[in-house]
């Protein structure tokens, strides 16, 4: 006990506990201050910086982007500011941890490959503009394919939100190819079901006959192909019609036709095949 005793006589307790309170209540500040600087950059971002007139001009979808990306870079920032002021609050000598760096140089360097890697890949898929937020995407690596809606495009990470839900966060220098089905027309195949023995003339003047009534009011329909008559390769037999739509508006156009088909020809007493 007299030891444990001695060693603590040795330290100034009251300059200690001061320390001590004066380091935590600086780092309560400085955590208060980046909250409120990130927020304020949050904001500037979304509101000063999309409402300019440069950026004003450019697509809603391409606007978000920009601001993603913006809002991403400054993030890595203030966050690096943060790590620097709360090691230079406890005490630690930032600048002989930055020059010793070199020790770890070997190991660090092969960690950072895969981040520069990240960084220029993400650097070329927003110059060439390959996809924006909001785009509906397939990327590819090998074996390994993700579709969905473009949720994020950061400067290392680019995030995709598929069918059901899953968000997945996608390093940049892992997407090798990339198939944007926002960009211009898609085209929806509609194939209806039919018997061998069905009258094929009347089938004909049935779709041609709906076509006419119903493509006047779909304003998403750019072009309309009726290809007819097909054999699948499973040896079904179908009536084929295509639609060069809007991008987005598959879904909705190739469920409404095939329904007001379905509804048409059952009506005229044609066979369908289940």
């Amino acid at each position: 006990m007299s030891f444990f005793a001695k060693y603590l006589a040795q330290f100034d307790l009251d300059t200690l506990v001061m320390e001590l309170v004066s380091k935590l209540l600086s780092l309560i500040l400085l955590v208060l201050v980046f909250y409120i600087i990130k927020k304020i950059v949050t904001i500037s971002v979304r509101k000063l910086f999309l409402s300019s007139i440069r950026v004003s001009t450019q697509e809603v979808g391409r606007q978000k982007t920009i601001a993603r990306l913006l809002e991403s870079g400054l993030n890595y920032l203030l966050y690096f500011l943060l790590l620097y002021s709360v090691l230079t609050i406890l005490g630690l000598p930032v600048s002989s941890l930055l020059a010793g760096a070199g020790i770890a140089g070997v190991a660090i360097g092969m960690g950072a490959q895969g981040f520069l890697s990240d960084l220029v890949n993400g650097f070329f898929i927003l110059l060439e503009r390959q996809f924006d937020v909001g785009d509906v995407v397939g990327l590819t690596n090998g074996s390994i394919k993700i579709k969905g809606t473009v949720v994020s495009v950061g400067i290392r990470t680019t995030q995709v939100r598929d069918g059901d839900g899953t968000l997945h966060f996608i390093p940049n220098r892992n997407i090798l190819v990339v198939s944007n089905q926002s960009r211009g027309d898609m085209r929806v195949q509609v194939d209806i079901p039919l018997s061998l023995t069905a009258d094929l003339d009347k089938v004909w003047q049935v779709i041609e006959r709906v076509n006419q009534k119903e493509l006047a009011s779909q304003t998403a329909i750019k072009g309309a192909k009726m290809v007819g008559p097909q054999t699948l390769e499973n040896g079904s037999f179908v009536f084929r019609v295509q639609f060069f739509v809007t991008s987005g508006q598959q879904s909705p156009i190739y469920q409404h036709f095939y329904m007001v088909y379905h509804q048409a020809l059952l009506t005229e007493g044609i066979d369908l095949h289940a």
